[in-house]
């Protein structure tokens, strides 16, 4: 049952925001244990019923390594983050555009770059408040990162246009939202804070795309 995993979920990331404060090793075992509820969640919503439900599997399981990759403290292990989250949003783009969002005509041209310049200006402003905490080396990365993102946020605003779940939307913008505290944690200043809410934001976001994978 879904509520089931996402309880699962949801406890282990109260226990995890406790371990993050508390320093406490228990981290190692929460945080996988949040993200195995949102993939057996998907599973359970019946991912692999249809082309949309596979294809969001690859970046809910994406997602779910990159969580296990930021476990650890050293740089190698953050860039193999950076490049799972990256892929997963990837796969979430190309997940939402099963719903035809790409029939874009000249009728809703307007609708369309009225939702797209204010996304893209956000992510503008986003990377030019992370550029000066970056080191040159990661500039290149962190641009590509932002840039997928975006397109991740925008595929999900036409997909709804097109006519899917507005939750897909909504699962879209909490993770763009909760990987503010997640860049905010590593280049600019690590608090407890970032984590308090910026987790559990982003396990929602998950859980709210694996209830998709059956619609």
């Amino acid at each position: 049952m879904f509520p089931t995993w996402a309880t699962v979920t949801a406890v282990a990331v109260v226990v995890l925001v406790w371990a993050e404060w508390q320093h406490s090793p228990i981290r190692l075992i929460a945080k996988p244990l949040a993200s195995a509820g949102f993939i057996a969640a998907a599973l359970q919503r019946g991912a692999f019923d249809s082309t949309y439900g596979k294809i969001l599997l690859v970046g809910l399981v994406l997602a779910a390594l990159g969580d296990v990759y930021l476990l650890g403290s050293t740089r190698p292990m953050f860039l193999a983050g950076l490049v799972s989250f990256l892929l997963g949003h990837v796969a979430y783009a190309i997940a939402f555009s099963t719903h035809g969002l790409w029939h874009v005509t000249v009728i809703n041209f307007t609708w369309t770059a009225a939702v797209s310049l204010p996304i893209a200006a956000a992510s503008y402003i986003v990377f030019r408040w992370l550029k000066p905490h970056l080191t040159d080396d990661m500039r290149g990365p962190v641009f590509a990162y932002v840039f997928v993102i975006t397109v991740m946020v925008l595929t999900a605003f036409f997909a709804v246009n097109g006519g899917a779940t507005g939750w897909i939307l909504v699962g879209a913008i909490g993770f763009f939202l909760s990987d503010l505290a997640v860049a905010r944690n590593q280049f600019v200043v690590q608090s407890i804070t970032n984590r308090v809410w910026g987790l559990p934001l982003y396990y929602a976001a998950q859980l709210v795309l694996a209830w998709t994978a059956g619609i």
